[in-house]
Parts: structure tokens; C-alpha cells; sequence
């Protein structure tokens, strides 16, 4: 039975880790629950402290250690492509801060690892060793009534559109964007489909032009779109590529597949998860994704185009998939398991 009656919630740290969307969330389920939250680790007396990724406030977190208090931290992945592509001194230093402080709290501070996805366990694992402390899973989660294929939307009828969301596509990033605009190339030359590839979130300027001179396809820069847009988007689209390499547990996949939208994207991270049966394809890289191998887009291209092509089986089966799997009150009982019992 959960004991907790209040918690400290300290929201990730920019360059650090963990998506804004989870506190939010998180925090609404506890609000739910009649569980307070404070934001502030001197704001006395809370029963447990939930870190979203990192944070500076190491000082803090030694003295809720020592009183007694559980620290839970969320983990994802961690930063990795600064040391595969020049993204500049700045870039590359702040990652490797990021990981450092991630690494330190999992080490020293953790009374217990809630992992965002099994591959993501199995990565820190593999490159920082286990822990002594319990650790679990629990993949993230969505309100199942805002994102719901019910909605409105602007679907195309006469072209079919693939999707990209991510938040941002600097910093490295911009590797994900080349494989979709690639991707869009092969159906629309080789398969011959009409079809338009919409990018939502911030990409460089200097990006976009790059793309609308190189591409041969047409490309739609949605630019980055507040939160409460993100169901209606999906829902205006019939396909989603899941652009990230090695994604922990990527938000837009799961919002996705709520709202009916199929996912097709390469074997990387945590995605062989997440999108299952007939929620959309996962297919095999066909190189080493962590070497920046060019993948194999033909086979990915061929599981777009059976997709595309067989809607009313692969949308409703996206659903019924996050339904049984990410709903946000199954994500909030189980961190709430966590915390109850490292009390």
C-alpha cells in the first residue's frame, strides 16, 4: 500500500535529461491522488525525492540522503552523438557534464534506478556497471483521453504524410532528419506513393535550407508545436518514423500510438519495446547504429509502404497497443511502487 504522502520533485536540468512532458504528467497523477509535491529540497518535511534525470543541487540531495530520505532517479539514455559528430566545444562539454552528474547520482546519491526502458537499464549497465541499489522499469505514459484517435484533424485524402516529432534536431540530431528525408525519397521515387514529410520541432535555420535546395520530395517545417497540439498533429498524419538513434523511450512514439498513428522506424534503443504486432514495423538497421552506419532505408521504405497501405488494420492496432500499455495512471503506480517501498 502507498505511504507516500508527499514528495520532492526535482524537474530535470536542461542539457541533463528527462522531457518536461513527464513532470507534468507525474505530477497531475499525483495531484490525482491527493499527494503533495514540492519543488524545493529545503522545503521540509517530504517523504521521498523523485529525480528527473540530474540536477546541480547535489548539496540538497547529500542531506535528504542522510536524513533518511529514499532518492528515486529516473533515468533514460545518455548523451552520446557529440562524440560521433562535430557539434562544437560548447555542445560537446555540456553533454559530458550531463553524463557526469547523471553518472554521480546513480553511483553515490540513488537509493533506487527507475529506468525509462530496458535498453536503457542495459546501456548504463553496460557502460557504468550495476548498482546496489533496487532498480526497475517502467516505460512512460500518456492521458489516454486527451491522446485518442477521436479528435480533430486535417488528414490528407489524396497524399499520404509521414510524420517527424522531435523537439529538437540540433546538437547531432540532424542525422535523424536525413534518414526521414531520405526515407520520403525512396516512397516517393522508387514506390512511386504521393506522399509529404511534416518535421515538428526546432531545426536549425541553416538545416532547413540545406534540405529544401538537397531534398526531392516535398517537406513541411510545422516548427515546434506546444504540447496541447501534438494529438491533433498525430492524428493528421498516417504514419510516424521515430527518427531517434538509440532513443531511451522516446514520448512521440507512445503519443502516437495513442492516437492511432502507426510507427515504422529502425532497430535502435528502445523502440523493439514500444512498438509491437501490429502497432507498426521495426526493422533491422543493417549496420551499427552507434557508428553512424548509413541504414538500410529499402527495408524500411518496404514496411512504410505496407503500412501506408493497410490503415484500417495497423491504426487501430497502434491503440489498442497503448491502451493496454502506457496509460499515465499505470506509469504513476509504478513509480509510486518505487517510492513506497525505499521508504
Amino acid at each position: 500500500m502507498n505511504k507516500v504522502k508527499r514528495i520532492c520533485l526535482i524537474p530535470f536540468a536542461k542539457n541533463i535529461g528527462g522531457p518536461a512532458s513527464f513532470q507534468s504528467r507525474f505530477a497531475a497523477g499525483l495531484e490525482k491522488r491527493g499527494i503533495q509535491i514540492t519543488y524545493n529540497l529545503d522545503d521540509n518535511p517530504y517523504d521521498a525525492v523523485l529525480v528527473v534525470g540530474g540536477t546541480r543541487h547535489l548539496g540538497g540531495l547529500w542531506s535528504a540522503r542522510r536524513r533518511g530520505i529514499s532518492i528515486i532517479q529516473r533515468l533514460n539514455g545518455m548523451n552520446w552523438l557529440h562524440r560521433k559528430l562535430k557539434t562544437g566545444v560548447l555542445h560537446y562539454l555540456k553533454a559530458e557534464y550531463g553524463n557526469l552528474l547523471l553518472s554521480f547520482i546513480r553511483r553515490r546519491l540513488a537509493t533506487s534506478i527507475v529506468y525509462q526502458s530496458h535498453f536503457a537499464q542495459s546501456w548504463w549497465e553496460r557502460v557504468h556497471g550495476y548498482t546496489q541499489v533496487p532498480s526497475q522499469v517502467t516505460h512512460n505514459g500518456v492521458d489516454l483521453e486527451i491522446f485518442s484517435p477521436e479528435g480533430p484533424h486535417n488528414r490528407p485524402e489524396n497524399i499520404y504524410r509521414l510524420l517527424l516529432v522531435e523537439g529538437r534536431m540540433g546538437g547531432g540530431y540532424e542525422v535523424g532528419l536525413r534518414n526521414a528525408v531520405k526515407l520520403t525519397e525512396s516512397l516517393s521515387n522508387v514506390h512511386n506513393l504521393p506522399i509529404d514529410l511534416m518535421v515538428a520541432g526546432r531545426v536549425p535555420e541553416n538545416t532547413k535550407t540545406f534540405w529544401e535546395n538537397e531534398a526531392s520530395t516535398k517537406i513541411q517545417w510545422a516548427g515546434l508545436v506546444p504540447g496541447n497540439k501534438i494529438p491533433e498533429l498525430d492524428r493528421s498524419a498516417h504514419l510516424l518514423y521515430s527518427a531517434d538513434l538509440n532513443p531511451a523511450c522516446p514520448n512521440s512514439v507512445i503519443e502516437a500510438l495513442a492516437c492511432g498513428l502507426p510507427v515504422v522506424s529502425l532497430d535502435t534503443g528502445s523502440l523493439n519495446e514500444l512498438v509491437v504486432g501490429d502497432a507498426g514495423r521495426i526493422v533491422p538497421y543493417g549496420g551499427d547504429p552507434w557508428q553512424l552506419d548509413p541504414p538500410d532505408i529499402a527495408s524500411l521504405a518496404a514496411a512504410c509502404l505496407e503500412v501506408l497501405q493497410n490503415q484500417d488494420r495497423f491504426r487501430p492496432a497502434a491503440r489498442t497497443h497503448a491502451t493496454a500499455e502506457f496509460s499515465i495512471d499505470k506509469m504513476v503506480e509504478q513509480y509510486l511502487n518505487a517510492l513506497s517501498e525505499n521508504e
